[in-house]
């Protein structure tokens, strides 16, 4: 079935989108607080830009790939069993995504911005 290849790619694609922003994020984060230490040389300061740039490159990378599960699960067999295993999956990285957020800007995503 020529339609089952295009989505299976298309998962791959996201995929491979996720991953590469993880990994993208986590270089520029490391370049930002080098520079940021050479600038400024406070490295407390230079840590926790560091940590909410990596968290943000985080979330990122899980929501693309959330995005490529829901894709390949969904689309290609929806079986109880792979419907249960997206669940988890999802369920696991939204709580990530959620400690992430609050750990980033200090508060919930439900929260509003003072």
């Amino acid at each position: 079935m020529p339609q089952e290849h295009l989505i299976i790619f298309a998962a791959r694609l996201v995929e491979m989108a996720g991953v590469a922003a993880l990994l993208v994020g986590a270089i520029l984060a490391a370049v930002t607080f080098a520079r940021r230490l050479v600038r400024r040389a406070v490295f407390e300061e230079a840590y926790l830009g560091l940590r909410a740039d990596l968290g943000r490159a985080i979330l990122l990378g899980l929501e693309l790939l959330v995005i490529a599960d829901i894709i390949g699960t969904v689309a290609i067999k929806p079986t109880f069993e792979n419907l249960g295993v997206l669940a988890a999956i999802v369920a696991i990285r939204t709580l990530l995504s959620f400690t992430l957020e609050l750990e980033v800007s200090g508060r919930w995503p439900w929260q509003r911005r003072e």
